[in-house]
Protein backbone atom coordinates (compact mmCIF):
# COMPACT_ATOMS: atom_id res chain seq x y z
CA UNK A 1 0.00 0.00 0.00
CA UNK A 2 2.87 2.39 0.75
CA UNK A 3 4.62 1.67 -2.57
CA UNK A 4 4.77 4.20 -5.39
CA UNK A 5 1.59 3.99 -7.51
CA UNK A 6 1.65 4.49 -11.25
CA UNK A 7 1.67 8.25 -11.83
CA UNK A 8 -1.33 10.10 -13.22
CA UNK A 9 0.62 10.69 -16.45
CA UNK A 10 0.62 6.93 -17.01
CA UNK A 11 -3.03 6.50 -16.02
CA UNK A 12 -4.47 9.41 -18.04
CA UNK A 13 -3.38 8.05 -21.42
CA UNK A 14 -5.32 8.13 -24.74
CA UNK A 15 -6.91 4.72 -24.02
CA UNK A 16 -8.19 6.10 -20.73
CA UNK A 17 -9.93 8.91 -22.63
CA UNK A 18 -11.58 6.47 -25.03
CA UNK A 19 -12.82 4.28 -22.18
CA UNK A 20 -14.12 7.36 -20.38
CA UNK A 21 -16.05 8.44 -23.47
CA UNK A 22 -17.66 5.01 -23.88
CA UNK A 23 -18.67 4.99 -20.21
CA UNK A 24 -20.24 8.45 -20.44
CA UNK A 25 -22.25 7.42 -23.52
CA UNK A 26 -23.48 4.25 -21.79
CA UNK A 27 -24.58 6.09 -18.64
CA UNK A 28 -26.24 8.89 -20.61
CA UNK A 29 -28.11 6.40 -22.81
CA UNK A 30 -29.37 4.54 -19.75
CA UNK A 31 -30.66 7.73 -18.16
CA UNK A 32 -32.44 8.77 -21.38
CA UNK A 33 -34.05 5.33 -21.66
CA UNK A 34 -35.54 5.58 -18.18
CA UNK A 35 -38.51 7.81 -19.02
CA UNK A 36 -39.46 5.92 -22.19
CA UNK A 37 -42.01 3.08 -22.48
CA UNK A 38 -39.08 0.66 -22.83
CA UNK A 39 -37.54 1.92 -19.60
CA UNK A 40 -40.86 1.68 -17.80
CA UNK A 41 -41.34 -1.87 -19.06
CA UNK A 42 -37.85 -2.81 -17.84
CA UNK A 43 -38.58 -1.40 -14.38
CA UNK A 44 -41.88 -3.32 -14.24
CA UNK A 45 -40.03 -6.50 -15.22
CA UNK A 46 -37.49 -5.88 -12.46
CA UNK A 47 -40.30 -5.39 -9.93
CA UNK A 48 -42.03 -8.60 -10.98
CA UNK A 49 -38.87 -10.73 -11.09
CA UNK A 50 -37.56 -9.56 -7.73
CA UNK A 51 -40.76 -9.60 -5.69
CA UNK A 52 -39.74 -12.57 -3.55
CA UNK A 53 -36.28 -11.12 -2.96
CA UNK A 54 -37.73 -7.74 -2.01
CA UNK A 55 -40.24 -9.27 0.43
CA UNK A 56 -37.57 -11.38 2.13
CA UNK A 57 -34.50 -9.15 1.88
CA UNK A 58 -34.16 -8.61 5.62
CA UNK A 59 -34.14 -12.36 6.32
CA UNK A 60 -31.68 -13.03 3.50
CA UNK A 61 -29.39 -10.24 4.68
CA UNK A 62 -29.44 -11.48 8.27
CA UNK A 63 -28.59 -14.99 7.09
CA UNK A 64 -25.72 -13.67 4.94
CA UNK A 65 -24.31 -11.64 7.84
CA UNK A 66 -24.51 -14.65 10.14
CA UNK A 67 -22.79 -16.83 7.56
CA UNK A 68 -20.05 -14.27 6.94
CA UNK A 69 -19.09 -13.68 10.55
CA UNK A 70 -19.24 -17.36 11.50
CA UNK A 71 -17.01 -18.12 8.49
CA UNK A 72 -14.30 -15.58 9.36
CA UNK A 73 -14.48 -16.63 13.03
CA UNK A 74 -14.00 -20.28 11.99
CA UNK A 75 -10.97 -19.42 9.86
CA UNK A 76 -9.57 -17.34 12.72
CA UNK A 77 -7.10 -14.49 12.83
CA UNK A 78 -9.24 -12.23 10.60
CA UNK A 79 -10.71 -8.84 11.49
CA UNK A 80 -13.01 -8.23 8.51
CA UNK A 81 -11.15 -9.47 5.42
CA UNK A 82 -8.28 -11.96 5.02
CA UNK A 83 -5.52 -9.33 4.82
CA UNK A 84 -6.70 -7.64 8.03
CA UNK A 85 -5.11 -9.92 10.62
CA UNK A 86 -5.65 -10.19 14.36
CA UNK A 87 -4.63 -12.50 17.19
CA UNK A 88 -7.21 -11.19 19.65
CA UNK A 89 -9.64 -13.66 21.20
CA UNK A 90 -11.96 -10.73 21.90
CA UNK A 91 -12.31 -10.09 18.15
CA UNK A 92 -13.50 -13.66 17.66
CA UNK A 93 -16.04 -13.22 20.45
CA UNK A 94 -17.35 -10.03 18.80
CA UNK A 95 -17.69 -11.86 15.47
CA UNK A 96 -19.72 -14.63 17.10
CA UNK A 97 -21.81 -12.02 18.87
CA UNK A 98 -22.55 -10.29 15.56
CA UNK A 99 -23.60 -13.61 14.03
CA UNK A 100 -25.85 -14.37 17.02
CA UNK A 101 -27.46 -10.92 16.82
CA UNK A 102 -28.85 -11.83 13.39
CA UNK A 103 -31.35 -14.24 14.99
CA UNK A 104 -33.76 -11.42 15.85
CA UNK A 105 -34.63 -8.02 14.43
CA UNK A 106 -34.43 -6.57 17.93
CA UNK A 107 -30.77 -7.55 18.31
CA UNK A 108 -29.69 -6.50 14.80
CA UNK A 109 -28.51 -3.06 16.01
CA UNK A 110 -26.09 -4.79 18.40
CA UNK A 111 -24.57 -6.55 15.41
CA UNK A 112 -24.29 -3.22 13.61
CA UNK A 113 -22.43 -1.66 16.54
CA UNK A 114 -20.18 -4.73 16.61
CA UNK A 115 -19.22 -4.16 12.98
CA UNK A 116 -18.44 -0.52 13.77
CA UNK A 117 -16.10 -1.75 16.54
CA UNK A 118 -14.30 -4.15 14.19
CA UNK A 119 -13.93 -1.41 11.56
CA UNK A 120 -12.54 0.99 14.18
CA UNK A 121 -10.01 -1.61 15.38
CA UNK A 122 -8.94 -2.31 11.80
CA UNK A 123 -8.58 1.44 11.11
CA UNK A 124 -6.48 1.92 14.24
CA UNK A 125 -4.23 -1.01 13.27
CA UNK A 126 -3.93 -0.53 9.49
CA UNK A 127 -4.72 3.14 8.93
CA UNK A 128 -7.61 5.03 7.41
CA UNK A 129 -6.20 4.81 3.86
CA UNK A 130 -6.23 1.01 3.90
CA UNK A 131 -9.75 0.87 5.35
CA UNK A 132 -10.95 3.24 2.64
CA UNK A 133 -11.22 0.01 0.63
CA UNK A 134 -14.08 -1.18 2.85
CA UNK A 135 -16.73 1.47 3.60
CA UNK A 136 -19.32 -1.12 2.55
CA UNK A 137 -18.93 -2.60 6.04
CA UNK A 138 -20.05 0.75 7.45
CA UNK A 139 -23.07 0.53 5.16
CA UNK A 140 -23.83 -2.99 6.38
CA UNK A 141 -23.58 -1.84 10.01
CA UNK A 142 -25.85 1.13 9.35
CA UNK A 143 -28.33 -1.08 7.51
CA UNK A 144 -28.55 -3.45 10.47
CA UNK A 145 -29.11 -0.61 12.92
CA UNK A 146 -31.72 1.14 10.78
CA UNK A 147 -33.66 -2.03 9.99
CA UNK A 148 -33.48 -3.19 13.60
CA UNK A 149 -34.82 0.14 14.86
CA UNK A 150 -37.19 0.65 11.89
CA UNK A 151 -35.77 4.09 11.20
CA UNK A 152 -33.98 6.11 8.54
CA UNK A 153 -30.73 8.10 8.46
CA UNK A 154 -31.76 11.71 7.86
CA UNK A 155 -34.36 10.45 5.42
CA UNK A 156 -32.09 7.90 3.73
CA UNK A 157 -33.50 4.36 3.76
CA UNK A 158 -31.41 1.38 4.93
CA UNK A 159 -31.00 0.17 1.33
CA UNK A 160 -29.82 3.65 0.30
CA UNK A 161 -27.01 3.47 2.87
CA UNK A 162 -25.98 0.10 1.46
CA UNK A 163 -26.15 1.44 -2.08
CA UNK A 164 -24.01 4.49 -1.40
CA UNK A 165 -21.33 2.67 0.57
CA UNK A 166 -21.16 -0.14 -1.99
CA UNK A 167 -20.73 2.41 -4.76
CA UNK A 168 -18.01 4.30 -2.87
CA UNK A 169 -16.22 1.03 -2.06
CA UNK A 170 -16.11 -0.08 -5.69
CA UNK A 171 -15.16 3.36 -7.03
CA UNK A 172 -12.19 3.48 -4.63
CA UNK A 173 -11.20 -0.08 -5.55
CA UNK A 174 -11.26 0.81 -9.25
CA UNK A 175 -8.67 3.56 -8.67
CA UNK A 176 -6.33 0.90 -7.26
CA UNK A 177 -6.57 -1.03 -10.53
CA UNK A 178 -4.99 1.98 -12.20
CA UNK A 179 -2.59 2.89 -9.42
CA UNK A 180 -1.30 -0.65 -8.85
CA UNK A 181 -2.06 -2.77 -11.94
CA UNK A 182 0.92 -5.00 -11.10
CA UNK A 183 -1.01 -6.39 -8.13
CA UNK A 184 -3.21 -8.25 -10.63
CA UNK A 185 -0.58 -9.34 -13.14
CA UNK A 186 0.19 -12.66 -11.38
CA UNK A 187 -3.54 -13.44 -11.43
CA UNK A 188 -3.73 -12.66 -15.14
CA UNK A 189 -0.74 -14.91 -15.75
CA UNK A 190 -2.51 -17.80 -14.02
CA UNK A 191 -5.83 -17.04 -15.73
CA UNK A 192 -4.94 -15.50 -19.13
CA UNK A 193 -8.49 -16.04 -20.42
CA UNK A 194 -9.59 -13.18 -18.16
CA UNK A 195 -7.90 -10.63 -20.44
CA UNK A 196 -10.04 -11.55 -23.50
CA UNK A 197 -6.86 -11.31 -25.57
CA UNK A 198 -5.99 -7.74 -24.54
CA UNK A 199 -2.65 -6.80 -23.04
CA UNK A 200 -2.55 -6.88 -19.22
CA UNK A 201 -1.94 -3.13 -19.18
CA UNK A 202 -5.01 -2.28 -21.25
CA UNK A 203 -7.11 -4.90 -19.49
CA UNK A 204 -6.43 -3.34 -16.07
CA UNK A 205 -7.20 0.12 -17.45
CA UNK A 206 -10.50 -1.12 -18.89
CA UNK A 207 -11.38 -3.17 -15.80
CA UNK A 208 -10.95 -0.10 -13.63
CA UNK A 209 -13.15 2.03 -15.89
CA UNK A 210 -15.89 -0.60 -16.09
CA UNK A 211 -15.88 -0.99 -12.32
CA UNK A 212 -15.91 2.77 -11.71
CA UNK A 213 -18.76 3.34 -14.18
CA UNK A 214 -20.89 0.54 -12.71
CA UNK A 215 -20.14 1.69 -9.17
CA UNK A 216 -21.10 5.28 -10.03
CA UNK A 217 -24.27 3.94 -11.64
CA UNK A 218 -25.31 2.51 -8.25
CA UNK A 219 -25.72 6.15 -7.13
CA UNK A 220 -27.75 7.03 -10.21
CA UNK A 221 -31.36 6.71 -11.39
CA UNK A 222 -33.51 3.64 -10.58
CA UNK A 223 -33.17 1.80 -13.90
CA UNK A 224 -29.48 2.60 -14.35
CA UNK A 225 -28.55 1.47 -10.84
CA UNK A 226 -30.58 -1.75 -11.05
CA UNK A 227 -28.97 -2.72 -14.37
CA UNK A 228 -25.53 -1.90 -12.94
CA UNK A 229 -26.24 -4.00 -9.85
CA UNK A 230 -27.20 -6.97 -12.06
CA UNK A 231 -23.91 -6.71 -13.98
CA UNK A 232 -21.82 -6.33 -10.81
CA UNK A 233 -23.59 -9.23 -9.09
CA UNK A 234 -22.96 -11.44 -12.13
CA UNK A 235 -19.26 -10.54 -12.02
CA UNK A 236 -18.93 -11.33 -8.33
CA UNK A 237 -20.91 -14.58 -8.55
CA UNK A 238 -19.08 -15.85 -11.64
CA UNK A 239 -15.76 -15.22 -9.87
CA UNK A 240 -16.75 -17.75 -7.19
CA UNK A 241 -16.69 -20.58 -9.73
CA UNK A 242 -13.16 -19.59 -10.73
CA UNK A 243 -11.65 -18.72 -7.36
CA UNK A 244 -13.61 -20.76 -4.83
CA UNK A 245 -14.94 -20.46 -1.31
CA UNK A 246 -12.70 -17.61 -0.13
CA UNK A 247 -14.19 -15.44 -2.87
CA UNK A 248 -17.68 -16.62 -1.87
CA UNK A 249 -17.16 -15.66 1.76
CA UNK A 250 -15.33 -12.41 1.10
CA UNK A 251 -17.89 -10.97 -1.30
CA UNK A 252 -21.15 -12.40 0.09
CA UNK A 253 -22.20 -9.19 1.86
CA UNK A 254 -21.64 -6.94 -1.12
CA UNK A 255 -23.47 -9.43 -3.36
CA UNK A 256 -26.48 -9.41 -1.02
CA UNK A 257 -26.31 -5.59 -1.02
CA UNK A 258 -26.42 -5.71 -4.82
CA UNK A 259 -29.43 -8.04 -4.65
CA UNK A 260 -31.14 -5.46 -2.47
CA UNK A 261 -30.43 -2.73 -5.03
CA UNK A 262 -31.78 -4.93 -7.84
CA UNK A 263 -34.97 -5.57 -5.86
CA UNK A 264 -35.48 -1.96 -4.74
CA UNK A 265 -38.64 -0.73 -6.47
CA UNK A 266 -38.37 2.92 -5.44
CA UNK A 267 -38.88 5.17 -8.44
CA UNK A 268 -38.40 8.84 -9.14
CA UNK A 269 -39.04 10.75 -12.38
CA UNK A 270 -35.85 11.41 -14.33
CA UNK A 271 -35.97 14.97 -15.60
CA UNK A 272 -34.10 15.68 -18.88
CA UNK A 273 -31.78 18.06 -17.03
CA UNK A 274 -30.81 15.27 -14.64
CA UNK A 275 -29.97 12.97 -17.54
CA UNK A 276 -27.81 15.68 -19.12
CA UNK A 277 -25.99 16.28 -15.83
CA UNK A 278 -25.24 12.57 -15.36
CA UNK A 279 -22.07 12.62 -17.53
CA UNK A 280 -20.93 15.74 -15.68
CA UNK A 281 -21.48 14.01 -12.37
CA UNK A 282 -19.59 10.94 -13.56
CA UNK A 283 -16.60 12.96 -14.76
CA UNK A 284 -16.61 14.99 -11.54
CA UNK A 285 -16.73 11.85 -9.39
CA UNK A 286 -13.89 10.30 -11.37
CA UNK A 287 -11.74 13.41 -10.97
CA UNK A 288 -12.57 13.65 -7.26
CA UNK A 289 -11.63 10.03 -6.53
CA UNK A 290 -8.39 10.30 -8.50
CA UNK A 291 -7.42 13.45 -6.59
CA UNK A 292 -8.43 11.99 -3.23
CA UNK A 293 -6.47 8.81 -3.85
CA UNK A 294 -3.29 10.32 -5.22
CA UNK A 295 -3.14 13.39 -2.99
CA UNK A 296 -4.05 11.33 0.08
CA UNK A 297 -1.44 8.72 -0.80
CA UNK A 298 1.21 11.40 -1.33
CA UNK A 299 0.34 13.06 1.98
CA UNK A 300 0.45 9.81 3.99
CA UNK A 301 3.29 7.97 2.29
CA UNK A 302 5.31 10.69 0.55
CA UNK A 303 4.81 9.23 -2.93
CA UNK A 304 4.77 11.19 -6.20
CA UNK A 305 1.47 12.14 -7.81
CA UNK A 306 2.57 12.46 -11.43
Amino acid sequence: MAGQPDGLKQVLCPSFGVLLGVSVIALFSGALLENTPVGDAMLNAFDLATRYLRDNLETIFRAACGFFFIAIWAVGGILLTPELKTQSIIIGAIQLGIAASMLSRRTMPLGGFGIFILYAVATWKYGIFHLADYPVFLGVATYLILVGTQSTFFGARPIDMLRWTAGITLMWASIEKWAYPEWSYPLLTLHPEMTFGYSPQFYMLAAGMVEFALAFALLSTPLVRRVAAVILAEIFISAVFEFGKIDLIGHCLIVIALFGIIADNARSPVKPRRAILLPVGFASALAAFLVLYYVGHAALFGTAIL
